[in-house]
């Protein structure tokens, strides 16, 4: 699946939704939980789609080069779990120890995030930065199963220009990947 831009339910400049999520390391997380940060960025992802398996270590690579910047990565996962078993909270516990995710996976069982960020697919990313501002909305980069095929890292980039004070030149792109699970 690839987003439709043009019927994004967040637009550029818009706010960040609050949140209360439990995380898969047992703790509780708000959006106010990362206002230390200066860039936030929220990706929905899940377990059992191939597009956020083959992205996994690309996305732990960017928590570990932009943390020491005051970047902060969060996984949402929405997914239906009846339905789709691979994504309940016990197999989020589950992946996030053995993938040593290096980064909050929070689940959204009711669903209510994944619809106030107007999340469409697995893996998509939204960066707000330190007024919680959307400043860039889309994909990881342009080859979420394959990492050999990468020639556009949108997701960096944007983190790239926000670190550095600069205007995100790249605001949306289609994320890729399998559509949200809804019930």
């Amino acid at each position: 699946m690839e987003t439709n831009t043009k019927d994004f339910k967040l637009k550029i400049g818009d706010k960040a939704p609050g949140f209360k999520l439990p995380g898969a390391d047992g703790k509780s997380y708000y959006l106010e939980s990362f206002k230390g940060k200066r860039i936030l960025v929220v990706v929905f992802m899940c377990n059992h789609c191939p597009y956020v398996q083959g992205s996994i270590e690309r996305i732990k690579s960017i928590q570990s080069e932009y943390g020491i910047k005051s970047v902060q990565l969060v996984g949402i996962n929405a997914n239906d779990e009846v339905n789709y078993p691979d994504d309940s909270f016990e197999k989020m516990m589950e992946m996030s120890r053995a993938k040593k995710l290096n980064f909050p996976y929070l689940r959204d069982n009711d669903q209510k995030i994944a619809n106030d960020y107007g999340a469409q697919c697995t893996p998509e990313c939204f960066v707000f930065d330190e007024k919680r501002m959307l400043k860039y909305h889309g994909r990881i980069d342009n080859s979420p199963k394959d990492a050999s095929l990468v020639q556009t890292t949108d997701l960096r980039n944007a983190i790239e220009s926000l670190v550095h004070n600069k205007k995100v030149s790249v605001e949306l792109t289609p994320a890729i990947g399998c559509s949200i699970k809804w019930r």
